[in-house]
């Protein structure tokens, strides 16, 4: 009888690193169809916008008639306008006004919202309300409360026989006013990602500090705030930015006066009234393009600086 051997073309290790090779692309194919739509969705309402308005700022253009290119000229014209640089520091000082105290009030309010008591869930949801409230309706509601003849605000101070300003129609007032209302509606939002910060520390850390004889503001200053770092400059870096990109308060609150007070005008508000008022579309995008370089400044120092004072556990 003859014998016969069968000689397997495949060892066993080649078909296994096929197999594996096969689903690492199946895998890899999945990948990218799950995040298609937020791919499509960034380059068609971001990147493709933002690219539009780059050209857009080197031309002079009405939104009607075709873009004539210009050049410099409208960033030339940035540096001599008096309106612009105004905007500029006004949104400056917003932001110096609105982040330190947001983020402040925010983490005295998580460490506060971490504590073990009862009716803590209707605590967290009260405070987070303001951030879930249309923007529109926040403004509308904090403008009657400003009313100078019939808001609840100068009725309280009357009672307490204290000055009654002009809260939206004073220029030392106007811009400390919105600051107020946008430390009030974002503070939820700042303070429940502190929460899940301070959620994430080990208690380890507090229980070997209690055994050494730690009190409460050592374990605050030496635990907490250290550990809690990430969290903080997450929410001072988006802190940032959105305070550079505040429009909705400005324009419910005050554009409906007969003149718009200088001391409130910031640098999108002046984005919209050059572009969407006086269809001056080729000098808002210039204005649009020197508020991106900002922001990409400041995001950039930040992201720097983080090296020395955020502790990565």
């Amino acid at each position: 009888m003859s014998s016969y051997i069968t000689v397997n073309a495949d060892p066993p290790k080649a078909k296994t690193k096929r197999k594996v090779g096969k689903l690492a692309v199946q895998e890899a194919v999945w990948g990218f169809i799950f995040i298609l739509p937020v791919v499509l969705g960034l380059g068609l309402f971001y990147m493709a916008p933002s690219a539009a308005s780059l050209f857009l700022s080197f031309t002079s253009w009405d939104g009607l008639s075709s873009p004539q290119f210009i050049g410099f000229d409208n960033f030339a014209n940035l540096m001599k306008d008096a309106k612009f640089t105004g905007s500029m520091l006004n949104t400056m000082l917003y932001t110096i006004g609105t982040v330190p105290l947001s983020v402040s009030i925010a983490t005295l309010l998580a460490v506060l919202l971490n504590q073990k008591i009862k009716g803590m869930v209707f605590y967290r949801t009260f405070y987070f309300i303001p951030v879930i409230t249309m923007p529109i309706a926040v403004g509308m509601v904090w403008k009657w409360l400003y009313n100078s003849e019939f808001g609840l605000i100068n009725h309280v101070l009357g009672v307490m026989n204290l000055p009654q300003p002009n809260w939206l129609f004073d220029e030392r007032f106007a811009l400390l006013s919105i600051v107020l209302v946008s430390v009030w509606s974002t503070i939820g939002y700042n303070a429940v990602i502190l929460l899940s910060g301070l959620q994430g520390i080990s208690g380890s850390y507090y229980e070997a500090a209690s055994l050494d004889g730690a009190g409460k503001m050592y374990k605050f200053f030496r635990i907490t705030l250290p550990l809690l770092t990430p969290s903080l400059f997450f929410v001072l870096v988006m802190s940032f930015i959105n305070s550079f990109q505040v429009f909705d308060l400005i324009f419910i609150m005050m554009d409906q006066q007969t003149t718009m007070l200088e001391s409130t005008r910031t640098v999108v508000y002046s984005i919209w009234e050059d572009g969407f008022k006086y269809f001056n579309m080729g000098y808002a995008s210039a204005q649009a393009f020197i508020l991106f370089i900002v922001i990409l400044i400041i995001t950039m120092v930040q992201m720097y600086i983080q090296k020395r004072w955020v502790h990565y556990q």
